[in-house]
């Protein structure tokens, strides 16, 4: 009997969709970053200081996903390194996703380990973590730069007494300066911060706008003519996934995502050209694990109110107000033993989760009673429980 496996490898290794399949990846930074070279500029312009061994201003970098500003950051920042090298300027880069590092403790971590000293997991007070990276970065002459992606999942979580010993530690060092480059999905994310952090991380600040449907398309043709081979892609491919992935804030990420996942479908099957039904097949494999899997990642009480909005819907009804939301999360929450969020810091929870198609928050009119937000589950109950039952704290609450 003829294992299934055997066809299965030989299938994939026979199938010639992908030339360079890597170059597909979001990750992957090209050598030219196309539609973006004004904040390429606008970037440099600012960080170029550091190649006279002057300290730049702390920039904030802002934009929503997918819009280039990770790539731009990373593509800057190595031409700046490349430069320090040739001149004798002795530049350094830490890059810290704060989405997988999201307390003071590892950011701190983190940055004493890109320069040469490893921190145990645990065992040391934060304020020791910080005075022994203060000590190993002044033991030379040298220009670093801090650069926290996602920076809001870490405010969010731990609040923002990293950043306000980052943004004073120039004060505290004679030989090094850090230069702390900040990125965030989040538009709002400075209201956050204490005023003294704000004024001091956002000296400079830098927006990115979405891409739009032709600049998409312009990006996937380019990666596409290096990643596949020749005549392997319908012609409608690439139109279709820029369209798609326009609609969605203009994520190029998503786009990426797209047209590469569409070419593994074809390449599993065994087909020789990827087309659309492809493409619409790989939209709603990355609609369903996309939304499972940002739900999993998110934070203890948007998962909570994402509940409340379910057992909302559960009853019977097509949404609730955002006073009878508040008033039903309160109540789960307390039955968890936390305390519940502010009336404000829901409201916002609940814009966030309309941003990423989880909820859908619209206001209606109630006639002489005035307008009120309605807000409702924009997602599946079966992705819901996919995304929340291996919580051993909410998994009781989804199956009842």
């Amino acid at each position: 009997m003829t294992d299934p496996l055997d066809s299965l490898f030989s299938r994939v290794l026979s199938a010639k969709i992908f030339a360079n399949r890597e170059m597909m990846r979001p990750d992957y930074i090209p050598n030219d970053l196309p539609h973006r070279e004004d904040q390429i500029l606008k970037l440099a312009e600012i960080l170029a200081p550091s190649l006279k061994g002057s300290r730049p201003s702390n920039i904030f970098i802002y934009g929503v996903p997918g819009t280039g500003k990770t790539a731009v950051t990373k593509y800057v920042l190595k031409k700046i390194e490349d430069e320090g090298r040739k001149i004798g300027i002795n530049l350094g880069v830490a890059y810290i996703n704060c989405k997988h590092d999201d307390t003071n403790y590892r950011v701190l971590a983190d940055l004493c380990e890109s320069v040469g000293e490893r921190i145990p997991f645990t065992g040391l007070s934060t304020s020791e973590v910080f005075r022994r990276f203060v000590n190993l970065v002044d033991s030379s002459e040298r220009m670093i730069f801090a650069v926290l992606d996602e920076v809001d999942a870490l405010v969010k979580k731990t609040g923002d007494k990293a950043l306000y010993d980052l943004t004073r530690i120039n004060q505290r060092l004679s030989r090094t300066r850090i230069s702390i480059v900040g990125i965030t999905n989040d538009l709002k994310f400075m209201e956050y911060l204490d005023p003294r952090v704000r004024s001091s991380l956002g000296e400079e600040e830098l927006v990115f706008p979405p891409y739009d449907a032709s600049e998409l398309e312009d990006i996937l043709s380019r990666r596409a003519a290096v990643a596949f081979n020749r005549n392997t892609l319908e012609g409608s491919v690439i139109k279709l996934c820029s369209a798609l992935a326009a609609k969605e804030h203009g994520d190029a990420r998503r786009a990426l995502d797209l047209l590469r996942i569409s070419g593994e479908i074809a390449e599993r099957n065994g087909d020789t050209k990827v087309t659309e039904e492809h493409v619409r097949m790989a939209q709603r494999e990355i609609e369903k694990d996309r939304v499972v899997e940002v739900i999993r990642t998110m934070p203890l009480h948007s998962k909570i109110l994402i509940l409340s909005l379910y057992l909302i819907g559960k009853g019977g009804s097509k949404g609730g107000s955002t006073g009878e939301l508040y008033d039903l999360y309160c109540t789960v929450a307390k039955s968890m033993g936390l305390e519940p969020l502010t009336q404000r810091r829901i409201s916002d929870l609940i814009n966030e989760l309309d941003m990423l198609g989880i909820a859908n928050a619209k206001v209606v009119s109630k006639g002489r009673y005035g307008r009120t937000k309605v807000v409702s589950l924009s997602i599946s109950a079966k992705n819901l429980k996919e995304s929340l039952q291996d919580d051993p704290r909410l998994e009781s609450l989804v199956k009842k």
